[in-house]
């Protein structure tokens, strides 16, 4: 045989070894990326690791890992000082609780003495003042219970009827109080889904305290079969503008009975983490909450 027959083998055996590095290579690589998106998505402390020698794939495991070493320390000092958050804004919120309570009996005690008009005025704006500050520290308390949103949740088989029901219930008190005579419409089938009772009882007692902030003396529920529910009330406080901006954290209407606006915002967070929808509709001086999970 030639010389030539020889080279011409030699070249087509390290072609073949170059195209069974470059395949082994990408199945690697593809590995590796696999890996890094697994881990990234999952609570575990694995690192990358692959079956080959090359020192290129090797390094760029090492790479990877250092960085994810990296980011789960940032996670870590993340969740603690979000816990740490949440726990200053909770003690703050109830220290300044108690004070506010003793200033508001010792105000309402003044009132019922005989006072001069000057002194009534002075003590109206006291009365306004303390309002206002107990109103924030509403806020702060539904601050740090929103931190906790995101946090694993456990599901079980929930009724939505049955849930509605007791959430509504348990307004009674307040409805009366705000002479409004409530218009219920959940359909007989039962609506069953895999979801956290306590954040969906949560969901309804925002939406529903949202309503009677804003209502006129009515609110409306009506829910259907395929689980969507719609929450109305009338109200000339909100326009399309405002409508637009109610799910958005703190967003406050100047008219409004209240002025704390986190309720929504974490209704809607609980119901996009549930996997479901809502939406604001104001359409005839009515504000719509509607909602699918």
């Amino acid at each position: 045989m030639s010389i030539w027959f020889y080279m011409f083998l030699i070249v087509l055996a390290f072609l073949l070894f170059l195209i069974i590095k470059v395949f082994i290579m990408k199945n690697e690589i593809r590995n590796i990326g696999n890996s890094f998106s697994n881990i990234l998505k999952s609570d575990t402390n694995n690192l990358i690791t692959n079956n080959t020698n090359d020192k290129s794939l090797i390094n760029l495991s090492n790479i990877l890992n250092e960085n994810l070493k990296q980011l789960r320390k940032l996670e870590i000092e993340y969740k603690n000082g979000n816990q740490e958050l949440k726990s200053s804004i909770t003690n703050i919120s109830h220290d300044l609780r108690t004070p506010l309570t003793s200033i508001k009996c010792y105000l309402d005690l003044m009132n019922n003495d005989e006072l001069t008009e000057k002194q009534k005025k002075y003590l109206k704006i006291i009365d306004t003042k303390v309002n206002a500050l107990t109103e924030l520290t509403e806020q702060l308390f539904n601050y740090s219970k929103s931190l906790d949103i995101e946090q694993e949740m456990k599901k079980d088989n929930v009724c939505i009827n049955d849930v509605l029901e007791d959430s509504i219930a348990g307004f009674y008190s307040l409805f009366r109080e705000q002479n409004i005579s409530p218009n219920i419409d959940i359909c007989q089938d039962k609506v069953i889904r895999l979801l956290n009772e306590n954040n969906l009882k949560r969901i309804f007692e925002n939406i529903i305290s949202n309503a009677i902030k804003y209502s006129q003396q009515d609110f409306n529920v009506k829910m259907y079969n395929n689980g969507t529910i719609e929450f109305s009330n009338k109200t000339d406080k909100l326009d399309k503008v405002s409508v637009e901006k109610i799910f958005n954290r703190y967003y406050t209407v100047r008219n409004a009975k209240k002025s704390n606006g986190i309720g929504l915002s974490i209704a809607k967070q609980l119901v996009d983490l549930s996997g479901g929808k809502i939406e604001a509709i104001y359409r005839n001086n009515y504000l719509v909450i509607k909602m699918s999970i």
